[in-house]
């Protein structure tokens, strides 16, 4: 039977996991995005304390939904809604299923992949060398870091690379990784992000922290899996996200809402209009700089295509 304290430390535990879901001051998590272009971040990664990971990261799938504005605010500026992709859980993704038919067609090709997935990857490790002035840094120094498709194909291709003799991991014979950042295209680049090429033992200090602190359970910083009510919630926004309408923050607002928005509303007057509130969201920010989206209400062609993709949808739920 399980003891008090452990019962303590796992409800501990599920709420730490059900607070990674949203935006939030955790600054547990290295937000290496925020370096100065030309800033180079040395960092080490440790592996899962789940010892059933074959990886030491775990994938992260959430997909991003744009509404052309906040239901009943004078501000109807775009925003996004972001829900997670069940298939990051090994089921089926009611919203993947909706889209992939959708690159059959050319026309359709856009706006499939305005609605597939986003990936991004948790890993663990320390911030060894560290450009950013942190106003304040955690006790805990074993950081989280969110990686986004560029530099995690760049740490997957060196270990697949046959010179790497040894896992970057190992605390006597692993190596940091550089994460370097450019700008390409007036996006932020980490293209030249690479793994040192010299191998390096933790010191007393880093070791004496894992014992202390111990390492992180991957899989807890994903967003909890979402209830049979929760993916019906995530169909009904997908399909109010292709129509073109305003996100209904009154009814949606308890289960998922857009970043920095409180979960009540507040409807503003018109001549005191109550600006969205605008916050980075730390476990897509990488991803972010790369894209810009636009959600604005479809109009010729792409209204027609909306509407004909709502038909499908509904024609689908109905047998």
């Amino acid at each position: 039977m399980a003891t008090l304290a452990e019962i303590r430390a796992k409800l501990k535990s599920q709420e730490v996991n059900r607070s990674t879901s949203s935006t939030g001051g955790d600054n547990a998590i290295y937000p290496h995005w925020n370096i100065n272009e030309g800033s180079e971040a040395v960092v080490r990664f440790l592996p899962d304390k789940d010892q059933g990971n074959t990886f030491f990261w775990t994938e992260r799938n959430m997909i991003k939904l744009p509404f052309a504005g906040i239901k009943g605010q004078t501000d109807s500026r775009p925003i996004q809604v972001q829900v997670p992709c069940m298939e990051m859980y090994g089921k089926t993704c009611p919203v993947l299923t909706e889209v992939r038919p959708w690159f059959k067609d050319k026309s359709m090709e856009d706006m499939g992949r305005k609605y597939w997935k986003k990936k991004s990857y948790i890993f663990q490790g320390f911030v060894v060398t560290n450009p950013l002035n942190e106003d304040t840094t955690p006790e805990n120094p074993v950081r989280r870091f969110i990686i986004g498709p560029q530099i995690f194909n760049i740490i997957r291709s060196a270990l697949l690379d046959p010179e790497m003799e040894e896992l970057p991991t190992d605390y006597v014979k692993g190596v940091d990784f550089r994460i370097n950042k450019t700008t390409k295209g007036g996006y932020a680049d980490y293209s030249t992000s690479k793994w040192s090429r010299r191998e390096r033992a933790l010191d007393e200090t880093e070791r004496a922290n894992i014992d202390k602190f111990g390492l992180h359970n991957l899989s807890d910083y994903r967003p909890k899996e979402p209830s049979e009510a929760e993916i019906k919630i995530i169909k009904e926004l997908f399909e109010k996200s292709v129509e073109g309408e305003a996100y209904d923050l009154e009814k949606y607002g308890q289960y998922y809402r857009p970043a920095g928005v409180g979960a009540r509303i507040s409807v503003p007057t018109a001549s005191r209009p109550a600006p969205v509130e605008k916050t980075a969201d730390p476990v897509n920010a990488e991803v972010k700089v790369a894209e810009t989206v636009t959600a604005s209400a479809p109009a010729g062609d792409s209204a027609k295509r909306a509407e004909d993709i709502l038909k499908l949808i509904r024609s689908r739920q109905q047998k």
